[in-house]
């Protein structure tokens, strides 16, 4: 059973230990320059972020998701137990607080698009540049509304 709670301050450390291992594996695609720029922004802001978190049964955070006015900002998985459910509960549980949403995922990422279209996200469309500038497509997806 994945049991889903808000963040707390002493859950800083093994989020970004999160986000590390799942970027790592997923994130191929991210030339070594700007994986340690995202890195050291990602860890300037993440550990206060206000978190839904996925725990074990230790009630130590496997996954988590970072939702900001109708929009996922971040769902990111451990490796370690990727592909059993969890990031899909996470989503389950942000869609039971608000019925519409949005999110951006990497266009070179393409298990993540899929997995988003599988929870019922349809795209909108595309951006040729990430957040920051970089040249990293996003697919604008949506569900609901």
């Amino acid at each position: 059973m994945i049991v889903i709670r808000s963040s707390k301050p002493d859950d800083g450390e093994r989020v970004v230990e999160i986000w590390r291992d799942a970027v790592d594996a997923t994130h191929h695609f991210l030339a070594p320059n700007d994986r340690m720029a995202i890195d050291e922004m990602v860890c300037g802001f993440l550990p206060a972020a206000p978190l839904w978190l996925a725990v074990d049964a230790n009630d130590r955070p496997i996954a988590f998701m970072l939702i900001d006015e109708g929009h996922m900002e971040a769902l990111f998985v451990d490796p370690e137990v990727r592909g059993q459910g969890v990031g899909a509960a996470l989503v389950r549980h942000g869609l039971s607080l608000q019925s519409t949403m949005t999110t951006d995922v990497n266009e070179q990422n393409g298990q993540a698009v899929g997995f988003y279209e599988r929870m019922g996200f349809r795209r909108t469309g595309r951006s040729p540049l990430d957040g920051q500038g970089r040249p990293y497509p996003l697919i604008h997806l949506r569900y609901g509304g």
